[in-house]
């Protein structure tokens, strides 16, 4: 049995949306990284440093509002929801791409255990964390009205356990 030669896609078809599609995600992830290292990497205390990653997300989401009248959500949760399913190397970069962003957050989150400010497993609290981030940022996409992302920091303290204290109150 010869098995039917598969039909070329025109204008280069799948593979080079594909490798379009990678490089987007690999140029806008560069950007994002560095936003959020820039976040969380410093001598503030931990919990301020999160605090700060989520003003920065609802900052950037309300600027992007202002300027073209919607809130265009993220486009890793975007393309995670209408990509992840259909093609394996995107599927693949964007696991890798949130598993790094819940790693940068693991380690805020250690050394806040470190300080006594959380208790428990900081890479599953690391993963409820972004989670979070994530589906605020979907029902501001959704809504179009990022006043949905008003309830990140008291979530996030009530996800880690964390009371608000002075320093965590307060944006660095």
């Amino acid at each position: 049995m010869q098995v039917p030669a598969r039909p070329r896609p025109a204008h280069g078809g799948v593979l080079v949306k594909e490798a379009l599609a990678l490089a987007v995600l690999d140029e806008h992830w560069e950007a994002q990284r560095s936003d959020w290292a820039r976040a969380l990497q410093d001598d503030a205390q931990p919990l301020s440093r999160l605090r700060r990653l989520f003003e920065g997300t609802e900052a950037g989401l309300r600027a992007g509002q202002q300027s073209c009248g919607t809130v265009s959500g993220c486009m890793f949760g975007n393309l995670t929801l209408e990509l992840s399913n259909q093609t394996e190397p995107i599927r693949k970069r964007l696991q890798q791409i949130f598993d790094t962003e819940v790693e940068m957050v693991d380690k805020v989150i250690a050394e806040a255990r470190e300080r006594g400010d959380h208790g428990g497993d900081t890479r599953e609290a690391a993963r409820s964390v972004v989670a979070q981030l994530e589906g605020q940022v979907l029902f501001a996409k959704l809504y179009n009205n990022t006043q949905h992302l008003e309830a990140l920091w008291d979530n996030c303290l009530s996800l880690l356990s964390a009371r608000r204290t002075d320093t965590a109150a307060v944006s660095s």
